[in-house]
């Protein structure tokens, strides 16, 4: 054997030595997308019979990542007077509505309950803005029984 086959045979186990290292040190996992700051939420829903009876609050954050088909969100309801729970919607694009991951119930000064809701959202395709839509009902002054939905701002995603 020369010693020209030798070297070749000793770069060659050098460099595939080195790409199995590389390999292994690589992360296995798929690259994560970046969020955005978090953007805060709020959103007080009250009864519009004239009495301005607090039904429920919204409250938390919503963040979007850059690669622009996904969101994330972090939201407490608070139950204060409405009549069942209240509930809300995620409207995404104006076109597109979701219901939301509960993910548990706390106690919170003021509430009845407070249910807490997060998720990262895979909308799989762009998204370009999300609004929350709260509705609570409640018996007014004369008995009747009167429900109100009333809509977040609309929070753009920075990255479109």
């Amino acid at each position: 054997m020369t010693a020209r086959s030798r070297g070749r045979r000793l770069t060659t186990s050098i460099a595939i030595a080195i790409a199995s290292m590389a390999a292994a040190l690589l992360p296995l996992s798929p690259a994560h997308a970046a969020y955005g700051s978090d953007q805060p939420v709020y959103l007080q829903l009250l009864s519009n019979d004239g009495n301005g009876t607090q039904l429920a609050l919204l409250e938390g954050t919503v963040a979007f990542d850059d690669g622009n088909t996904k969101y994330r969100y972090s939201l407490r309801l608070c139950w204060q007077h409405a009549y069942p729970a209240p509930s809300f919607l995620i409207n995404v694009n104006g076109t597109s509505t979701a219901s939301p991951t509960w993910t548990g119930s706390t106690s919170v000064s003021g509430c009845q309950q407070a249910h807490l809701y997060s998720a990262e959202v895979n909308f799989g395709s762009t998204v370009r803005n999300v609004r929350f839509d709260v509705t609570g009902g409640w018996f007014g002054t004369n008995g009747q029984y009167m429900t109100r939905t009333k809509s977040t701002a609309t929070y753009d995603n920075p990255y479109n």
